[in-house]
């Protein structure tokens, strides 16, 4: 188990979509169950058998609890039966037969019997026989060494807990003050079916839970229904509380309890695109090799910033990673993640990616992001103080733990992890800083080799252009580097010396401006001249109207996020080299965005196909 407490600022009132007021952040880890991204509030159900207190019944009453008995077992069986009705269709054929197991078990006559004799003839109370004959079962089924016996275990105690919530006055009804969300994260003490639904109409988005394992029949239907669970997180119900707000990764089996806000944003994108790319069809899927209408093949590979956006690149046919942006590790705690957590966080990345390759971007973080190892306090000009490897370089013991961490978390794919995976440089602006790197990759490299630690011997080394400096001596920086990458937001930002987040300056962020298409055009000759490869990314260079003027300049890779792919291959498609190099060339000679406009309009419009 990991715990990362952290101190947080003041939060909202908790609803489905934002956190709550609560606790620090922690951060727990269990075993993933089904994989998936969810956010959401908790809601906890630890009803436990134990709550059925020993009482006895007068005589009189045995015959009244024996009724009492066979009527709430006719009401399970009938919800049950209303449950299965209602997974058709969801889940598959043999999974939903899993409830039959259940019903069966309230037919069995000796359970039936076991319940039955206690109370003719100790007079217990229905409930306290229940939660006895269940207790028993439940011990004996656990000391023996049988996985099949255990899940029949934990298959009797859902049924008693079914059948014990019919005989409470009101089963559906939350305790006395206690608002159940509409949908939420179940939190309970153990994986088990009966927890998994809601006849209500609330929605469960994602299971957490202190034990249940793996082939049980609640997790098959946790995968089968395609719930992110995880399970096996320690002392969960110590620290998660009613209406706390989490998020649930069970790529990684973590739980990020009261995460702050910045955290929450970067989760909750991820969480979007994984949507849209849920809703993206199989046959479409097989048809994301972008291709110009006259043939060329365009390569494209996904830009991710965490393990669920791996997953759906995989998902939507991407085997590569061209952008890995480390910065999430650094950010969900005010501690400096460690060289072993950083390690298997990349081993998982680099598993996810399923033999793609992976391109990770060093720690990218200026003082805005307030990360007190990094700075002491914020600059007066952010955006051009120390961020990227200049303040990586400044602060070469966190630079040194990340690099270390790469190296033997890359590990986890062999001898092909040579291969596989790469290393950029971000915010660069001469050769001494990628010359520096060089260094010190050498000298963690040696370190390792002395500590004998499992690592990877080489890998590629390149530098993401962005900065004005790094656009005029491309050259320079493509003979010294391995591939070149263009984070053509970030350079428009520089060159125009226009802020992206300042809402009156965004129409600067609409088009690629003309002087920007040059810069970008020079980049792409500077590496071409020396035989290395170019990618590009962000938001402006996947706007449609972008990309015929990128690819007239000679761009022919792009990082892509998962969720927008589908979208760009249908805009490369409907776009003619020829015409495309044409409407470049007027492009890049234009002294001001207005004498493009014409030409936007024609490529919006059609992408000027024809």
């Amino acid at each position: 188990m990991n715990e990362t407490p952290s101190s947080e600022g003041a939060r909202t009132e908790p609803t489905p979509e934002t956190p709550p007021q609560v606790r620090p952040a922690i951060v727990l880890k269990g075993t993933p169950v089904a994989p998936g991204l969810v956010l959401g509030v908790v809601h906890r159900k630890d009803y436990e058998l134990s709550r059925a207190a020993v009482e006895r019944v007068p005589l009189d009453q045995v015959e009244r609890e024996l009724n009492r008995f066979h009527q709430a077992l006719s009401h399970a069986r009938a919800q049950l039966a209303r449950l299965k009705t209602s997974l058709a269709g969801k889940v598959a054929k043999d999974d939903a037969r899993i409830l039959d197991v259940h019903v069966a078990y309230l037919k069995d006559s000796v359970f039936i019997s076991d319940v039955e004799n206690l109370i003719l003839e100790e007079q217990m109370s229905l409930e306290a026989a229940i939660g006895k004959v269940i207790s028993d079962f439940d011990r004996i089924f656990r000391l023996v060494q049988n996985e099949t016996l255990r899940e029949r275990a934990v298959d009797l105690r859902d049924v008693g807990i079914r059948v014990l919530r019919h005989l409470e006055k009101d089963v559906d009804a939350p305790a006395a003050g206690k608002v159940v969300p509409q949908n939420y994260v179940l939190v309970a003490r153990e994986l088990s079916i009966v927890d998994m639904f809601n006849l209500s109409g609330n929605q469960v988005l994602g299971i957490l839970t202190e034990s249940g394992g793996l082939t049980s029949h609640a997790a098959i239907l946790a995968r089968s229904m395609r719930v992110p669970t995880i399970t096996g997180i320690e002392k969960l119900l110590e620290h998660v509380r009613e209406g706390d707000f989490v998020i649930l990764d069970a790529s990684e089996g973590q739980v990020r309890i009261n995460p702050d806000e910045v955290v929450v944003a970067q989760y909750r994108q991820a969480a979007d695109d994984l949507a849209k790319v849920a809703a993206v069809g199989t046959a479409a899927r097989e048809e994301m090799v972008p291709r110009t209408r006259d043939g060329e093949v365009i390569h494209v590979a996904a830009s991710c910033g965490n393990l669920p956006e791996v997953d759906q690149a995989s998902s939507v046919g991407l085997a590569e990673v061209g952008l890995y942006r480390t910065e999430l590790m650094y950010l969900v705690d005010k501690a400096e993640p460690t060289r072993d957590a950083l390690a298997r966080h990349y081993a998982s990345v680099l598993e996810a990616a399923r033999g793609g390759g992976v391109t990770f971007r060093l720690l990218h973080a200026d003082s805005s992001l307030e990360i007190g190892y990094l700075h002491e306090r914020r600059e007066q000009n952010p955006a051009l103080g120390r961020a990227g490897i200049r303040a990586l370089l400044s602060r070469e013991r966190v630079l040194r733990r990340q690099v270390q961490a790469l190296l033997v978390g890359g590990t986890t794919i062999g001898d092909a992890g040579e291969a596989r995976m790469r290393i950029a440089l971000p915010f660069v602006t001469d050769c001494g800083e990628l010359r520096r790197f060089k260094e010190i990759l050498f000298e963690e490299r040696l370190e390792l080799r002395k500590n004998q630690e499992p690592h990877v011997e080489k890998c590629e080394i390149g530098v993401v252009i962005e900065t004005p400096a790094a656009a005029l001596g491309a050259r320079d920086l493509a003979r010294e580097a391995d591939f070149l990458l263009l984070s053509l937001d970030s350079l428009q930002q520089h060159l125009l010396a226009a802020d992206r987040e300042n809402a009156e300056l965004v129409a600067s962020f609409q088009t690629v401006h003309p002087i920007v298409l040059r810069a970008v055009r020079e980049v792409v000759r500077a590496a071409h001249a020396e035989s290395k490869q170019v990618a590009v990314f962000g938001v402006t260079a996947v706007q449609p109207e972008n990309v015929p003027f990128l690819l007239g300049v000679g761009v022919r890779a792009f990082c892509v996020a998962p969720a927008s792919v589908e979208e760009f291959v249908k805009v490369v498609a409907s776009v003619t080299l020829k015409n495309a190099k044409r409407a470049a060339e007027v492009a890049a000679a234009a002294s001001a965005p207005g004498e493009t406009t014409s030409l936007v309009d024609s490529y919006r419009h059609g992408y000027g196909a024809h």
